[in-house]
């Protein structure tokens, strides 16, 4: 069972590999987001956006040779290689350049955090399984049709640990949470939600995104250092949702941030670290 399993690691690697090429190659913002990756302070801004694009080639040729025949274990090879560098890169971008995005799903700004190098991880023990194939996966697939189970298993591990999919069943499931119970009625991680909110409307960054908020606080949680805070919002007529990261830690060296996401399309319409020169806007009173 486990040659059968190793033979069928091909088509999920192969999808993954595809659609992170995808992202690099074909994506309208790909060439923008790469200059938001460590890769500008790893090749410099001028080179960032090629070093991107040649990543996403890579990406696409491993990622067609594993869906193709024949079995060719090279290809494993390949995808174990590719691990090893995802983490170096992921640990690099730690040090060197915190605040950068992963890049490596979507287009969307997603900070390096400890999913990055758990998928990292899975990417590499499924390479490593790959590389005892003994059989092209549709063979395998279609002596043991069970295997799938453990395909769909992997599937659902990998899109956990990828942040760039939050959108598509993280977010609803933590509304739906809200819709059941009471998010507003106690606190995590030991610190009291009205004590970071007390924080919150004290920043100027929040004065100045104020009236953009259209809701009260609708849902929060906490990961990594961050209390995440939700608020419906509206920017320039469209249909918004504002997330504040605010430091749990009252002497954390991590500043406040905000994104305001279109709740339709799931774009990163503003995202801010700091409230520019101009007049911060009127505190929005909940």
């Amino acid at each position: 069972m486990l040659d059968t399993i190793a033979s069928a690691q091909a088509p999920l690697l192969g999808a993954v590999l595809l659609w992170a090429a995808a992202v690099k190659l074909f994506t309208r913002r790909g060439r923008i987001r790469s200059q938001t990756t460590a890769l500008s302070t790893l090749l410099g801004k001028d080179r960032a956006a090629l070093g991107y694009r040649a990543l996403g080639g890579i990406e696409a040729l491993v990622g067609a040779a594993l869906l193709l025949p024949p079995l060719w274990w090279p290809e494993a090879a390949a995808v174990v290689v590719m691990a090893v560098g995802f983490a170096g890169y992921l640990a690099y971008s730690r040090v060197a350049a915190p605040d950068s995005s992963c890049g490596c799903m979507s287009s969307k700004h997603v900070p390096i955090s400890w999913r990055g190098f758990t998928r990292a991880g899975w990417l590499l023990a499924a390479g490593t399984l790959g590389a005892f194939a003994t059989q092209y996966w549709t063979g395998a697939i279609a002596d043991r049709p069970v295997v799938l189970a453990v395909l769909a298993a992997e599937a659902a591990l990998f899109v956990a640990l990828s942040p760039e999919f939050d959108g598509a069943w993280l977010i609803p499931l933590r509304r739906l949470r809200v819709r059941f119970t009471d998010p507003l009625g106690g606190d995590t991680g030991g610190v009291p939600l009205d004590a970071t909110l007390t924080r919150l409307h004290r920043e100027p960054l929040y004065r100045h995104v104020a009236l953009m908020l259209r809701t009260d606080v609708q849902e929060y949680w906490d990961e990594d250092e961050y209390r995440f805070v939700v608020y419906g919002a509206s920017l320039d007529g469209r249909s918004t949702t504002a997330v504040f990261a605010v430091p749990l830690r009252v002497d954390a060296v991590e500043t406040l941030r905000v994104a305001v996401v279109d709740e339709s399309t799931g774009e990163t319409l503003l995202q801010l670290d700091h409230a520019p020169d101009e007049e911060p806007e009127s505190a929005f009173a909940g």
